[in-house]
């Protein structure tokens, strides 16, 4: 090697020495900067640590978090002091002595608020000790039905046969059941009051009606009794038939606005109050709405259109008939199906107020679909996710339309909406009578299967809701205006608002 390079190389090695020792001693005159960058000259792995423990006190320091036993030349031990835990409790006991609503999330709502908001979970009918405990509570006789589905056991199967005669002949002997209630109740069970807005609205009034009637003790707060016995109630009316999705929103709004009530109201003026707040309610969350549907969807209806509907819907009913009072002219195709043929008694209303109908089977429906030019259908919920639970064959209508690329527009009052999400028809879902599909109107002699029972391989499955999923929807026609399936969590939130859930 050459020496004359060599000598160089040393003496560049020792400026370079003198001058890094010159710098670290400016670093240190100068207070530890934390702003000044890090030497990239290789230093021992001793000479980092300290002078990142530096810098580390140094930004300690300038923020005001001042602590003992920190300096420039703190050791390895009290470093290990300075831990990320150690430093967020202190915040902690910082924030604790301020008030509420200075901290953080302060006004959020507390883990037992939200949990009352947050339906209770229905009763699955494939566990044995809950159903048994159940029917000890029952006041209705509950048969199960021999023949049970499998993939439905955990919804109840019961047989309709012995029910209502039972209830009938202790009509006047359930104490802790109101007349008015009980008459639904019966109702219910024999399928006189049917649709989720005719069920709705004669509960209320039943409601109205016992707690008219109803005289606490006297030693005890009369809108806890109250709720206690509208409890009572409810069990009773769900024994009959499964409450609703909009059943269960109006009782809600009931206890809600009972559990609301000043104490220093007197009992007549609670009942008052009461009766005027279950007005209300189905005045303009029912009555109203269902005005402002119509005039919303009548915009939809154009001359010459042929509007196809499924089953039977009230709401929808009121669309087609005030549009056929504004003078608009179009045709309806009423699309039918077994056991219950809802659709025959809305051709008798339409065709009786002047419009022109078809009437089919839904076996047909893809033969009549390619002149429809608009779908109007009802629906009995719909839940966050935009899915549409309602009478059972919408959702075979509405996948069909959407083939044929028919706009399907479902008219629902926002009461009916639902928090939660439904993803398909198995889950969440009522079971009807299963000796209604043995028997076909108008063919007496058409009785194969009335001896089904006795067949262990042969079970009959009479489903009386499905689920359409938002991909099939074009649009939602709701008291809130016009919007896309979409937009539902929104007004599910604006009821939230309103303390109607």
């Amino acid at each position: 090697m050459n020496p004359v390079k060599a000598m160089y190389e040393v003496s560049n090695e020792n400026n370079h020495t003198e001058k890094l020792a010159k710098m670290n001693e400016e670093v240190s005159n100068e207070g530890l900067n934390p702003a000044s960058k890090p030497l990239k000259e290789k230093t021992s792995k001793a000479e980092r640590r300290a002078l990142q423990e530096a810098q580390r006190a140094a930004k300690s320091a300038k923020k005001g978090m001042i602590i003992s036993g920190v300096a420039a030349g703190v050791t390895e031990k009290s470093t290990k002091a300075l831990k990320p835990h150690s430093q967020k409790k202190d915040v902690l006991q910082a924030t604790s002595s301020l008030p509420v609503s200075e901290t953080k999330g302060g006004d959020r709502p507390t883990e037992k608020e939200k949990r009352k908001d947050i339906p209770p979970p229905r009763m699955q009918y494939d566990e044995k000790n809950r159903v048994e405990k159940a029917k000890k509570r029952s006041l209705v006789k509950q048969v199960e039905a021999k023949n049970r589905v499998e993939l439905f056991r955990h919804l109840p199967q019961y047989e309709y046969g012995n029910q209502l005669h039972d209830l009938d002949s202790k009509f006047f002997n359930l104490d802790p059941v109101h007349p008015a209630v009980c008459k639904v109740g019966m109702q219910y069970l024999s399928g006189n009051i049917s649709g989720s807005t005719a069920r709705c609205i004669v509960m209320l009034y039943a409601f109205k009606e016992a707690i008219e009637d109803f005289n606490a003790p006297a030693d005890k707060s009369l809108t806890r009794e109250l709720t206690t016995r509208i409890s009572s109630y409810v069990s009773f009316l769900n024994e009959c038939r499964p409450i609703s999705i909009s059943m269960g929103n109006a009782i809600r709004y009931l206890k809600t606005h009972i559990a609301k009530l000043p104490s220093s109201l007197s009992e007549s003026e609670t009942k008052a109050n009461l009766s005027s707040a279950i007005d209300r309610y189905i005045n303009e969350k029912i009555v109203i709405a269902d005005k402002v549907i119509m005039q919303l969807a009548a915009t939809k209806i154009r001359d010459g259109d042929v509007l196809l509907t499924y089953a039977c819907s009230s709401v929808v009913e009121m669309v087609l008939i005030y549009a056929h009072d504004l003078g608009k002219k179009f045709r309806v195709v009423i699309v039918d199906s077994r056991p219950k043929f809802e659709g025959q008694g809305l051709l008798r209303r339409l065709v009786a107020k002047g419009l022109s109908c078809t009437y089919t089977h839904i076996n047909a429906i893809s033969n009549v679909m390619h002149e429809v030019t608009r779908v109007f259908i009802g629906a009995a919920s719909i839940f966050s996710n935009g899915t549409v639970y309602s009478r059972i064959g919408t959702a075979c209508v509405a996948m069909v339309a959407h083939s044929f690329r028919v706009p399907v527009l479902v008219c629902c009052e926002a009461y009916k909406f639902h928090e939660r999400v439904l993803l398909d028809s198995i889950c969440s879902n009522e079971i009807g009578d299963p000796d209604a599909m043995c028997k076909v109107p108008g063919k007496k002699d058409v009785n194969y299967l009335e001896d089904y029972r006795n067949m262990k391989n042969l079970q009959l499955l009479n489903l009386l809701y499905d689920a359409t999923p938002s991909d099939y929807i074009s649009l939602i026609i709701t008291d809130y205006g016009l919007v896309p399936p979409t937009s539902v969590p929104v007004i599910v939130c604006e009821y939230r608002k309103e303390h109607l859930f």
